[in-house]
């Protein structure tokens, strides 16, 4: 039985699928709908979709395509993207999502999180932390959609979000998006070291070793990964694709 949960992330931007590196150059890949109805036919666990644009833009994620994916989605999944209030996360909640994913916000509002938490409970609240490396070697969190630097450090803001009620974390790589080189392994192992809550693993995934490395030097609890799943060959030419349970197990178990 596979104990890590391996999740497409799939980013979203004016209703369509896309895929970015290092958080620029957004590619669109296709129809989300499509994506989500091949996942549904993969054995994936659970699903992850955010609105890489809504924050910036100043907007929430459509609500009709948020509805339109609850209605197609046979597993489990968490959307985030321009969620600022409890009224947002509610509507989404009661959509059909089981999660939500929130990350400028628990940054600016960190209360959010706190009384999201106990209205809701805490496993239906994921904290999105994105972080880029600094010439010095240090990690900064950066919200926006990864254009707005705060000055705070990842394992601070990892550790405060735990301590007032946040479920899980998705902690992202900006440097290793869409790169396909592996996961940030330092990154990831500081943030783990510090906190007890689970930790998602994200950015950088190319191959099924990345999602073990991940798990036994990180420590993450789970790892998701957008290009390895919508990109195949050198080429980069687009292929919805999930690895067969047993191949997951054979890296993971």
């Amino acid at each position: 039985m596979l104990r890590t949960r391996v999740i497409p992330c799939l980013l979203l931007k004016d209703k369509g699928l896309v895929k970015t590196i290092r958080f620029t150059q957004p590619t669109y890949i296709g129809d989300p709908i499509n994506a989500v109805r091949i996942f549904n036919t993969k054995e994936v666990d659970e699903l992850v979709f955010l609105d890489i644009t809504a924050t910036i833009e100043g907007r929430k994620l459509p609500i009709a395509l948020a509805s339109i994916i609850a209605n197609e989605c046979s597993m489990p999944f968490a959307i985030g993207g321009g969620i600022k209030t409890l009224d947002d996360i509610k509507e989404l909640l009661n959509m059909g999502a089981e999660k939500v994913v929130i990350n400028t916000q628990a940054v600016e509002d960190p209360s959010l999180i706190k009384t999201a938490s106990n209205l809701f409970g805490n496993q239906s609240i994921v904290v999105s932390i994105d972080a880029k490396q600094q010439k010095n070697g240090a990690y900064e969190v950066y919200t926006h959609g990864g254009t707005r630097a705060t000055g705070i450090d990842p394992v601070t803001m990892a550790t405060k979000m735990e301590a007032i009620g946040a479920g899980e974390i998705l902690l992202t790589s900006i440097d290793r998006d869409g790169t396909m080189q592996g996961y940030d392994l330092e990154l990831i192992k500081l943030v783990t070291d510090a906190t007890t809550v689970p930790i998602i693993a994200c950015g950088g995934a190319g191959e099924l070793s990345d999602f073990a490395d991940a798990v036994r030097k990180g420590g993450a609890s789970a790892v998701a990964a957008g290009s390895m799943f919508v990109f195949h060959g050198r080429r980069r030419a687009v292929l919805i694709n999930f690895p067969t349970r047993a191949e997951l197990e054979s890296s993971l178990n």
